[in-house]
């Protein structure tokens, strides 16, 4: 039987890890921004070793499987964070009037349903022996659209226009 505090602390540990790993890159671009370029290099560095905590963490739980397993995983986190996660969250910052917060929320809530339909799809074609049409993907650095094959002139859930797309080859 596994010890069942010690996959609770690798759950804990891989959240906290993954988090740092983000912030720390977001503090490295503020601090290029600010012109500190050595913090930004210390910043990318610790965000890079905590990345490695994360998949070391993720790696001790036995989480990484197949492909299929993965995007069976995907699509199961996603579709929750769309149908569970966030409805109560914009609910609650409509009902505090934190448009920021509702906002934010929106945008990701939007996004988790195309993410969630490419997963879909990725099961699909994997279930039938199939590839996926190769293309890039483009995300829309504003509030992270995800679209295959082009960017769209303008993003249709926040605005941005085309130039605002990131190209995910």
């Amino acid at each position: 039987m596994p010890d069942y505090k010690s996959e609770k602390n690798l759950q804990n540990a891989f959240a906290g890890e993954s988090q740092a790993s983000r912030r720390y890159t977001f503090f490295a671009e503020k601090a290029d921004k600010e012109g500190q370029p050595q913090i930004a290099r210390l910043f990318r560095a610790a965000a890079d070793a905590e990345t490695i905590h994360a998949f070391n963490h993720l790696n001790a739980m036995d989480a990484i499987g197949s492909t299929k397993d993965n995007v069976m995983a995907a699509s199961v986190g996603e579709h929750y964070e769309f149908t569970r996660m966030y409805p109560p969250f914009i609910e609650q910052a409509a009902q505090e009037n934190n448009e920021r917060a509702k906002q934010t929320f929106e945008y990701a809530n939007a996004v988790e349903q195309i993410h969630h339909k490419f997963f879909e799809a990725a099961l699909k074609a994997l279930n039938e022996s199939k590839q996926l049409k190769a293309e890039p993907y483009f995300v829309c650095q504003g509030c992270g659209n995800t679209v295959a094959g082009a960017a769209p002139d303008v993003c249709p859930i926040c605005g941005a226009l085309r130039s605002s797309f990131k190209r995910i080859d």
